[in-house]
Order: C-alpha cells, then structure tokens, then sequence
C-alpha cells in the first residue's frame, strides 16, 4: 500500500531460537521516528501530508496483528527509515508437539 509503484516487497519466515518470526519488508516511503512507536494504535494514520491522498485505510491492520500476536504470546516489531522503507515482524513463540 505505501510502497512504491514497481517496489519490492519481502516476505521471510526464520526460527530464532526458540521463536518464529514472520517479516514483511518493503522499499517504500518510510516512517518517522516519531510515527513508528504509535502505527500499532487503533484508528492511528501516519501524517495525512506524508501519504498520498489516494491511500485508504482506517490505522486497524497493525492494532488487529499486534492484537492475534499477543493472544498467541508474541509481539510485533517495527523498524522504518524514511525513503528506505519498513519491516514490520511478526514474532510468536515456536511450539513444538510432544
């Protein structure tokens, strides 16, 4: 959605130690440092003046992913720089059967 158009977007899943982490990584327009640690609030949008006019949304997708996250045990992470894009994680802990 915030990505370029023709941009990249990665997706990459990895155990680390006793952990899985699911990452969505893009090249697109970044987000600010003072936006980055609210993207996870409820009906939170980044500056209207930042994004383009045509981009809808209504700032639940991160809060609902935090959200299922933690019902799970997990949480997300999210690292940004603007004009360089974002990843955001997704990190549950690995359950083994028995």
């Amino acid at each position: 959605k915030y990505s370029r158009e023709h941009g990249e977007i990665r997706l990459m899943a990895r155990r680390r130690d006793e952990e899985v982490v699911l990452s969505v990584s893009d090249n697109g327009i970044g987000i600010s440092k003072e936006d980055l640690p609210r993207i996870f609030e409820r009906f939170y949008r980044v500056d209207k003046a930042r994004t383009a006019e045509n981009i809808r949304g209504t700032g639940l997708g991160l809060a609902i992913v935090k959200h299922i996250a933690q019902l799970h045990g997990g949480h997300v992470e999210a690292e940004s720089e603007i004009e360089k894009g974002t990843t955001i994680r997704l990190v549950l802990p690995l359950v083994t059967q028995t």
